[in-house]
Formats: C-alpha cells, sequence, structure tokens
C-alpha cells in the first residue's frame, strides 16, 4: 500500500488525492489530506466571496472526495512547525504533495503604504470570509466615506463589491456576524477602483465587471476620456485582436462610460491608466488618500508616465496586486518566481528531483489560473509521483502517521469534527435568524470541533 499525505485541502490537494485514489495503475494509494486549519476546502472556503453562492458550491464536489474512505482528512496541522518538520512528514508518507498556495500578497513598494487604514486585499478578504488569521478590528469602516482599491483582477472586484454592497444583501450570506455588522454600519459612498494600464488590459472577468453594474443603489461610472487612451477602444482593428474575454468588458464598460450617479446610494468610480506613486497621510497618521501619476500606452503593450498626477481622496486603501508564495521551511524555493522549484511537480532540490517530494497548485505555477486550472496541474503532480511508485512503495513506515501526529503533540482534527463545525455554524446561523454562518475565530472553530470528536 502506498501512502501519500498531501498538504492543503483547498481545489489543488483534493484534486490530487482525487486523481491518486481514482487511477488504477497502483493498487491501494491511501492519502491524508492534511490542512493547517480545521476546516477543509482552502480558497473555496475562505477566498470566494460570499455572494458567489454558485462558486461556493463547489465545496460540494470537494467534499464528495474527502468523503472517499482511501482518503481522510486531518485539519490542525501545520506542517514545517516545531512539531512536525518537513523532513519528519516524510519519514511518515512514502511521499508528499505540497499544495499551500500563495498566502503573501505584493507590495505597492510606494512612500505612506505602511499608513493606517491601508491593507491587502488578502487581508479583506479573510476577515469578510472568516479566516480565524484574520485580525478584526483593522476595518474602521464607520469612518471611512471614500475607498480606493488598487488593482484591476477579479479579486479587485470582489472587494470593490462588497464594500459597495448593503446588507439586504450581504445577510443570506455565510458571512460571520461581526463581518456583516460592520459592513452594514460602513460609511463608504464612493469606491475607486484604479489600474495602471487600460481596460482592455483588466484581468477581471466579464461576469464579475457585470455584477458592479447591478448592485442596487449602487451606480458604476467610467470616465469616457480614460476609455479614450485604450488603443482598442476607437479602432476596430486592435479592439478584434483582443481576447474575446477583453472584447467583451470593453462593451460593458462603453455602456458605464460617462453615466450620471444620480440619486444612487453608492458610487462605484473604474479608473484607468493611473500609477499609484504615494499614500498620503492624514490627521493622526491615517491614509487621506492616494496620490497617482497619469500614463497613456507606450505602443508595447505597456504605459509610461506622464509627470501628470491627481490625488484621490481616502480613508481606505486595498491593495490588490497579485499573491506570491512563501516558503515552506526545509522546501527549497525560488524567491524570483515565488515557487517551490519543480519538474513536472516534482521537487527539485539542487536541479535534481528529490525523492517523494510534490507540488501543485500555485506554489508550483504560481498564482495563474482559476479554480479549475488546479485540475490539470494536480493531475500532471500525481502522474509524476505515480510513476515512481515503485521506488517510493519500497520503503517501510514506521505505523499510522495519526498516532506519530498525536505524539508530537498535534491535535488533528478529523472529519467528524470538520463535521460538527458545519453544525455549530448551522445553529450559529439559525440563532441571528440567518442561514449558516461561519465561527472567524480558533477557539470557536476547535471548541466545535472537540465537541463532535467527543460526541
Amino acid at each position: 500500500m502506498l501512502r501519500v499525505a498531501v498538504v492543503g485541502s483547498g481545489p489543488s490537494g483534493v484534486y490530487a488525492a482525487q486523481t491518486l485514489v481514482q487511477q488504477r495503475e497502483v493498487p491501494g494509494v491511501r492519502v491524508d489530506v492534511l490542512d493547517r486549519l480545521p476546516a477543509p476546502y482552502g480558497l473555496v472556503r475562505y477566498g470566494v466571496a460570499p455572494d458567489h453562492e454558485k462558486i461556493k458550491s463547489l465545496q460540494g464536489s470537494l467534499r464528495t472526495v474527502l468523503e472517499d474512505e482511501r482518503i481522510r482528512f486531518l485539519g490542525n496541522v501545520e506542517v514545517g512547525g516545531p512539531q512536525l518538520s518537513t523532513a519528519r512528514l516524510l519519514e511518515l508518507y512514502h511521499a508528499v504533495v505540497y499544495c499551500v498556495g500563495a498566502a503573501r500578497d505584493r507590495l505597492l513598494g510606494i512612500p505612506g503604504e505602511e499608513l493606517a487604514g491601508v491593507h491587502s486585499a488578502t487581508a479583506f478578504v479573510a476577515w469578510y470570509s472568516g479566516h480565524p488569521d484574520a485580525v478584526a478590528e483593522a476595518f474602521d469602516l464607520p469612518g471611512v466615506g471614500s475607498a480606493v482599491v488598487v488593482g484591476a483582477g477579479n479579486v479587485a472586484v470582489d472587494v470593490t463589491r462588497m464594500l459597495a454592497r448593503g446588507e439586504q444583501e450581504l445577510a443570506p450570506t455565510d458571512m460571520p456576524q461581526p463581518a456583516l455588522g460592520a459592513l452594514a454600519d460602513s460609511g463608504v459612498k464612493s469606491v475607486s477602483m484604479v489600474a495602471r494600464r487600460g481596460p482592455s488590459q483588466g484581468k477581471f472577468t466579464t461576469k464579475e465587471l457585470r455584477e458592479l453594474g447591478t448592485l442596487p443603489g449602487v451606480a458604476a461610472v467610467v470616465d469616457p476620456a480614460e476609455l479614450a487612451l485604450d488603443p482598442a477602444y476607437a479602432d476596430q482593428d486592435a479592439a478584434a485582436a483582443l481576447p474575446a474575454v477583453a472584447r467583451r468588458n470593453l462593451e460593458v464598460l462603453r455602456g458605464w462610460a460617462g453615466q450620471d450617479p444620480g440619486g444612487a446610494q453608492r458610487r462605484i468610480g473604474l479608473r484607468f491608466y493611473l500609477r499609484p506613486v504615494e499614500v498620503l497621510a492624514g490627521p493622526g497618521g491615517r491614509v487621506a488618500g492616494m496620490r497617482f501619476e497619469r500614463t497613456v500606452p507606450d505602443g508595447c503593450g505597456g504605459v509610461t508616465g506622464t509627470g501628470s498626477y491627481e490625488d484621490i481622496e481616502a480613508q481606505l486603501v486595498l491593495r490588490s496586486v497579485g499573491y506570491q508564495g512563501v516558503p515552506l521551511p526545509g522546501l527549497p524555493f525560488d524567491p524570483v518566481k515565488a515557487t517551490v522549484p519543480h519538474a513536472a511537480g516534482r521537487v527539485l532540490r539542487e536541479g535534481r528531483a528529490s525523492v517523494g517530494e510534490y507540488v501543485a497548485g500555485w506554489i508550483k505555477r504560481g498564482p495563474t489560473g482559476v479554480i479549475g486550472t488546479n485540475r490539470p496541474c494536480a493531475k500532471e503532480t500525481a502522474s509524476s509521483l505515480l510513476q515512481d511508485a515503485a521506488v517510493l512503495a519500497r520503503r517501510e513506515l514506521p505505523g499510522d502517521p495519526l498516532d506519530a501526529l498525536r505524539a508530537a503533540g498535534l491535535h488533528p482534527v478529523e472529519w467528524p469534527g470538520w463535521l460538527a463545525i458545519e453544525t455549530a455554524e448551522t445553529d450559529l446561523g439559525r440563532s441571528l435568524g440567518r442561514r449558516s454562518v461561519k465561527i472567524p475565530d480558533w477557539p470557536g472553530l476547535l471548541t466545535a470541533a472537540n465537541a463532535g470528536a467527543g460526541a
């Protein structure tokens, strides 16, 4: 029997586990899916916006995989920490597949970025998604009238939408009650989503973009002059050469160009060709606004500065300019690509494949693609592992890894513990007159899990 540990229970980890147990070439594969959190599903639970129920429903598919009798979920297990090194983990399993994502956001690298009120979109998403590591007190929304979101991807669109939504639309979601209350009491009236390049180069999908124009009581506005700067806006031949999604995005933005916000309660302004150069300080060392330099297309797909500047008022700044992988103690790491060096998923140490160590997901390829991109990525890695199975299985293991984890002082949350968390969140939602509501803190999650384990 080949025993494999998969570190990370998000889509890439679950898809890797699924591929390993469902293939027929190597019989008897057993997989333990380990996660630092007591709850599974990774970014599907803690990264997908709570109002995107269709995408969040993917949890059902991941759940089916994790309920396979050949797969065991072990949450609340931190790999790379003092109790469980990567070397020790490899002693307990024939092979380990690391699917640990890209947990760090990129910085803007401009003066004033350290001011109070400047946050990463990652931190904001974690807060309203109920991640137990989130710092709840960081977001003082009642004191915010204007917000700036720097970025032009789907995460930027998500956080812009969440700032503009009203309580009535958010209450049916599984958003934690404190976050719901804070957003309901928010003073935000204006959100500017700002990109340094043009609309045809935005990384958002058309579906996400369109949503901004359908929010009740919200006006989505675009400056026609900024659209006109885009070479593809007025040139039909240039537009025809664009990917289909970029052409559709331009059509959506055309419909919003010069739109009068009228009596809208909140306003979303989509700004283009503005490069952030400084965060402006106000009283008490808090952010008061951002300074941007106007850019123009350089004719080579990039932009160049014009020396003209514009200040946008803001009491909250969220940067959404990409993610980076972070080193996991004991694994090699490429600081330039922010990934683990690999060949078809096999971890490389000094250019040679490390026997029994593999990677999949963002830590393998970087933070690119959509959720579905993880399936072929994980399949490639699993195929490499299975090709190595004959060599890997020769090594005798010391016994059930779960016993060793407990002996090391870890307290794994098994599947019944996770089901108890689900039940506790359903009960919490019922008590608040809502549907299931996430428990957003470590003590609450572990208390619920332990109650289930003792049942």
